[in-house]
């Protein structure tokens, strides 16, 4: 209750905001191409990247995007370049950001590219052109690349002067939005009714064996008065139809981060951890199912690794000299940038990618349907 009363006036702000953009006008501009937001109502810890990536992935397998060219447009949280940069598999962390550098190492066919301003985003990812002749000329780094036939916005469901064709909101399974307070009390930076604005929402982070009446109770909490499993649809009681998709986390085999990595040190009983994300707590649990964490250490979201943190590591091996060392694909983008690693670092330093997964198939084909929908959007 305090923090219903503390927060009052950021709730007044959000509500204000919220219903200034829901006017539109001029103020709301749109994507010469079809656009699909990506987003949450939370501060981190829903999965937008692995899904992101998903998406485009499953772009690659529905007959109406053959052969076209999907962009995926990010802010670059963290960046230190300025403007539009496309992002390549080889660009840096402080040009590109980690999420957005990961996603183009997951999705190469993919064209990446990080702006603040998504509504100039979409426009050069459109017009690559302008960025040899016009006034960007002289910021993008990187400006070739196929014109983009449908973009993916990461992250931009806050971004209101950009009105996305289709829109997706993530819900965390394990922090729902009715168990969460405003920031800072909470992790919501979005007010919890908005996810009704979203055409799509998809809790992530589900357990496998979600049975049907958990679906349908969660729904019921989410303030829908019906799920239906088969279509995938959701509706409230103002009669608005939701898609409502549920999924989880796969991980890939555990591989090296430095190419000088020795793959043996995957074998090792005991790890340390290394992370830098939202929440951790569900990678240490996966880990822990096949080795014993001897030292964990756990940095904020986008932390950027110092010799300091590098040092720490040093110490823990020294103690634990057959540990190996464990850590997120997205922290792997920036740890890789750290100069002059140590050779016992860099030799025993594994990732685990993961990725997004549907429960069920059914949901999986639905979930193309709707993919397949943005071509008339």
């Amino acid at each position: 209750m305090l923090d219903r009363i503390i927060l009052f006036p950021y709730y007044l702000y959000l509500k204000g905001r919220n219903a200034w953009y829901n006017k539109g006008g001029k103020r709301v501009k749109t994507a010469e191409v079809p656009t699909l937001c990506v987003g949450n109502v939370t501060a981190g810890g829903t999965g937008k990247t692995p899904h992101v990536e998903m998406i485009v992935s499953l772009l690659g397998e529905i007959p109406q995007w053959a052969g076209c060219h999907p962009a995926v447009l990010s802010r670059g949280y963290k960046r230190e370049s300025k403007g539009f940069q496309q992002v390549l598999q080889d660009s840096s962390v402080t040009l590109s950001g980690d999420e957005p550098l990961q996603i183009k190492k997951n999705c190469p066919n993919a064209t990446v590219a990080v702006d603040k301003d998504r509504v100039e985003g979409c426009h050069l990812l459109v017009h690559p052109d302008l960025l040899k002749n016009g006034k960007n000329s002289s910021r993008c780094w990187n400006p070739d690349f196929p014109p983009a036939d449908i973009i993916i916005l990461d992250d931009a469901f806050q971004y209101r002067r950009l009105k996305a064709s289709r829109s997706i909101v993530l819900v965390d399974y394990n922090r729902p939005v009715f168990k969460d307070s405003l920031l800072p009390f909470g992790r919501l930076r979005d007010l919890p009714e908005r996810i009704a604005d979203a055409d799509a929402l998809i809790i992530s982070k589900c357990p496998e064996d979600l049975e049907e009446s958990n679906r349908s109770e969660l729904a019921s909490k989410l303030g829908f008065v019906s799920y239906d499993a088969q279509s995938c649809i959701a509706t409230r009681a103002d009669g608005r139809r939701q898609l409502l998709f549920f999924t989880k986390t796969g991980y890939s085999a555990p591989v090296p981060v430095f190419p000088d990595g020795e793959s043996r040190y995957i074998y090792s009983r005991k790890i340390i951890v290394m992370t830098g994300i939202a929440k951790d707590t569900p990678f240490c649990k996966l880990l822990s199912d096949s080795y014993k964490i001897v030292r964990r250490f756990s940095f904020p979201d986008h932390h950027n690794y110092s010799w300091s943190d590098i040092n720490k590591l040093r110490s823990a091996l020294r103690k634990y000299p057959t540990a190996a060392i464990a850590t997120t694909q997205k922290d792997a983008q920036r740890l890789l940038e750290v100069k002059g690693m140590p050779r016992e670092i860099s030799d025993r330093m594994f990732m685990v990618p993961i990725k997004s997964v549907f429960l069920s198939e059914n949901e999986k084909t639905v979930f193309k349907d709707f993919l397949a929908s943005l071509k008339t959007a």
